[in-house]
């Protein structure tokens, strides 16, 4: 089955726009600009979307723990199924630089992804995982995941979002197993 939707998780506005938080949409906004996709403000959807070939890319103008919201909406007026879907997000439970690719699963703490579960009714969507690292302990994780990685980091963060544009004419043709060897070995 082909992807028909990309979600890139993030909070909006300036104040998060350099975050760990964010790493999702670097992707998806990295995408759009190597294919020269530009976005546009959809307040019905609450997100910018763009289109990019046959899908369409997503940033949701909710923050991050409302991610269902626009997710439900784009995917309900597209008739786009769970298992059409590509949410892009930040995973503190990867080291910063790496990034991996998986389908279905639960939420592992992620609010966004709750979320989208909880508003989609399934977890059946594919998920890129963007790596930032952790902070060695759960109490320094939301003071963490909202402050902007250093330089060294940044440039790791951007080689694994460099990596996941590379398989994603994989991904997009429906063949996510050869996306996941690529990205997962």
């Amino acid at each position: 089955m082909t992807i028909k939707l990309i979600i890139g998780l993030r909070n909006p506005g300036s104040a998060y726009e350099q975050t760990r938080h964010n790493a999702g949409g670097w992707l998806v906004i990295a995408l759009a600009q190597r294919h020269g996709a530009h976005f546009k403000v959809d307040k019905k959807m609450q997100a910018e979307l763009a289109d990019h070939n046959a899908c369409k890319l997503a940033l949701p103008l909710t923050f991050m723990n409302h991610s269902g919201q626009p997710t439900r909406a784009i995917s309900q007026f597209y008739r786009i199924q769970p298992e059409e879907l590509l949410v892009v997000h930040d995973e503190l439970d990867l080291a910063v630089g790496r990034i991996k690719l998986k389908t279905g699963g639960g939420h592992g703490g992620h609010n966004g992804l709750r979320d989208i579960t909880t508003q989609l009714g399934s977890a059946e969507f594919h998920r890129l995982r963007v790596g930032i690292g952790h902070p060695g302990h759960r109490d320094l994780v939301h003071q963490y995941v909202l402050t902007k990685p250093a330089v060294y980091d940044r440039q790791q963060i951007y080689d694994a979002i460099d990596r996941g544009i590379a398989v994603m004419p994989f991904i997009l043709s429906g063949d996510i197993a050869r996306a996941m060897n690529q990205l997962n070995t």
